[in-house]
C-alpha cells in the first residue's frame, strides 16, 4: 500500500545504492520532502548509533528534545565524534531544545516526521502513544514496553498508527547479523535441516542465550551508563529488555514472514529472573557515580547492588518449544557480548557459538543427525544455492559436522546494524510495513511481558 508517496523518490534513492551514504551533503539541508528525525530524550547510546552513518533521504538537520544533563551531553558528544572522524565523517546538525517540558515542546513544534526513541524506558510506551496520536512516525529502540500493565497501551498505539497511516517500528539489529541470517536461511532448506522439531518444556527445540556486559566500549570509547540503567522500573529487567531480541529472532527464523497471533500462538510455561551482583567500585566504573542513588537502595545488600540482570523464559510458539536466556555480567575477561543459538531440525541442528574457541566471533555450525555421504551431497547443493545470494559462503568439514565459513565482508559488526535497520525503516515509509510485522511485534512484547508477570508471581 503506497501510504507514503511523498517520500518515494528519496527512499528509492536511499535503497538503490549504499554509496549514497558516503556522498551526503556536507551542509545542513532544509528540503521539505526529506525524512526529518526528531530525537527524544536520548539516554541510551543506541540513539546516536542510528546516526553513525548518513543516509540519503534523511535531512542532516536533526531536532533533539531532552532534559539537561550528562545523558544529552553524551549523545551530542557521540554525534560530534561521528561528524569529526577522519574516515567517512557525517554532517549532522543537531538543533537542541533543553528543558523539563521537552516532550510537550516536541509535540507542539513537530519539526520532523520520524521520532527516534532510545533512552529511559519508564515513559517510552507513553512517548510512543502520544507521538503516534500526533501523527508522527516512530522508530523505537527496544523495548517498547517493560511492564504487563502497559501492554494494552502498546496494542492501542499500533491500532492508532494504522488509523493515522504512520509507522511504529522497533530496532531489531540482530536480524542484520550474518550468522543469524544464514542460520535462518539453512532452516528453510528441507534437504539439510529437515523439519523444525517441536521439542518439549524440558528439551526445547530452540535455545537462544545472550550474555551482555555492563562495562564495555562503544565507538572506540568506554561507555558511561546512567544509574537508572540498573533499575528495572526504568530500564526493564533482562526478559523485558535484551530478551526481546531473542524472542524476535525465534519468531523471525522459525516462522519467517508469518503473522503470529499472541492470543492463540504463544503459551508461556516457565519464567524466572535472578540478580547480577555489582560492588560499589564496579558500579562506579560503569556509571562514574561514587554512590548508589536512593532509588537503587532496595537492591543493595552489604554494599552490593543486586541488579535485575538475568532472566529466562520457556514458551511454546505455534507448538514449538523455545527457551531464551538473557544475562548481564560486569565485564568480559576476553571478547565482549556473546550470542548462542541452537535450533533442532529432523536432519540437522544449527548452532551459533561465540566463545573462546570461535575467537569470540559468532560462528555457525551444522550438526547432522546422520553425517553421511547423502547429507554431504545435499549440503553441497544448498551451499551452491546460497552463494547466489551470499557469494563466498562455504562449509568446512569438522569432527562434529560442518563449520560455515563466512567472508569478512559480511561481518560488519553490531554498531553498523543500526543504520541497516534505518534503511529498512526508510523502505517501509514508502511501502508500509509487511503484513506480518505488526502482529509479530505485538507477539514479541506479549511474550516478554507475560514472562515477566509469571516470573514475578513465582517469587
Amino acid at each position: 500500500m503506497k501510504r507514503y508517496r511523498y517520500l518515494l523518490p528519496l527512499v528509492a534513492s536511499a535503497l538503490a545504492t549504499q554509496s549514497c551514504q558516503q556522498s551526503a551533503p556536507k551542509t545542513a539541508t532544509a528540503d521539505s520532502n526529506m525524512v526529518k528525525l526528531i530525537t527524544v530524550d536520548p539516554g541510551h547510546f543506541h540513539s546516536a548509533l542510528v546516526q553513525k552513518s548518513m543516509s540519503a533521504g534523511i535531512d542532516s538537520v536533526v531536532h533533539v528534545y531532552a532534559p539537561e544533563g550528562k545523558e544529552l551531553e553524551a549523545h551530542l558528544a557521540l554525534i560530534k565524534q561521528y561528524n569529526e572522524r577522519a574516515e567517512s565523517p557525517t554532517s549532522w546538525s543537531e538543533q537542541v531544545y533543553k528543558g523539563a517540558d521537552y516532550f510537550e515542546k516536541m509535540l507542539a513544534d513537530k519539526p520532523g516526521n520520524v521520532v527516534v526513541l532510545a533512552g529511559n524506558n519508564k515513559r517510552k510506551t507513553d512517548y510512543i502513544s502520544k507521538s503516534i496520536e500526533a501523527g508522527l512516525n516512530v522508530l523505537s529502540d527496544k523495548p517498547m514496553v517493560i511492564t504487563p500493565a502497559a501492554f494494552p497501551q502498546l496494542e492501542a498505539a499500533f491500532k492508532t498508527a494504522a488509523d493515522k497511516k504512520v509507522l511504529l517500528y522497533d530496532i531489531m539489529t540482530e536480524r542484520s547479523e550474518i550468522s543469524n541470517m544464514l542460520q535462518k536461511e539453512l532452516m528453510q532448506q528441507p534437504t539439510v535441516f529437515g523439519e523444525l522439531q517441536k521439542g518439549s518444556q524440558d528439551a526445547p527445540a530452540v535455545l537462544i542465550e545472550s550474555v551482555h556486559f555492563y562495562f564495555k566500549n562503544v565507538s572506540g570509547k568506554t561507555l558511561v551508563r546512567p544509574s537508572w540503567f540498573f533499575d528495572a522500573g526504568q530500564q526493564g529487567d533482562a526478559i523485558a529488555d535484551v530478551g526481546v531480541h531473542l524472542i524476535d529472532l525465534a519468531q523471525w527464523a522459525c516462522f519467517p514472514e508469518t503473522a503470529i497471533d499472541h492470543t492463540k500462538d504463544i503459551n508461556v510455561v516457565a519464567a524466572r529472573n535472578w540478580p547480577t551482583p555489582l560492588t560499589k567500585s564496579q558500579f562506579t566504573s560503569i556509571t562514574q557515580q561514587s554512590e548508589f542513588p536512593d532509588f537503587l537502595q532496595p537492591l543493595v545488600k552489604d554494599s552490593v547492588l543486586n541488579a535485575r540482570g538475568n532472566g529466562e523464559v520457556t514458551y511454546s510458539l505455534k507448538g514449538v518449544f523455545v527457551k531464551v536466556i538473557a544475562r548481564w555480567e560486569y565485564k568480559a575477561e576476553e571478547g565482549g557480548d556473546t550470542h548462542y543459538a541452537l535450533v533442532k531440525g529432523s536432519l540437522s541442528s544449527l548452532e551459533i557459538k561465540q566463545g573462546k574457541e570461535e575467537n569470540f566471533k559468532p560462528t555457525l555450525y551444522i550438526r547432522p543427525a546422520k553425517n553421511d555421504t547423502a547429507f554431504a551431497t545435499a549440503l553441497t547443493q544448498v551451499v551452491t544455492q546460497l552463494n547466489t545470494k551470499y557469494p563466498g559462503v562455504a562449509v568446512e568439514k569438522i569432527a562434529t559436522g560442518y563449520k560455515v565459513n563466512i567472508p569478512e565482508k559480511y561481518k560488519d559488526g553490531h554498531e553498523a546494524h543500526f543504520s541497516q535497520v534505518l534503511q529498512r525503516f526508510l523502505g517501509y515509509l514508502n511501502t508500509g510495513l509487511p503484513a506480518w510485522e505488526v502482529p509479530c511485534m505485538l507477539s514479541k512484547y506479549y511474550t516478554s511481558t507475560a514472562a515477566l508477570k509469571l516470573a514475578d508471581a513465582q517469587k
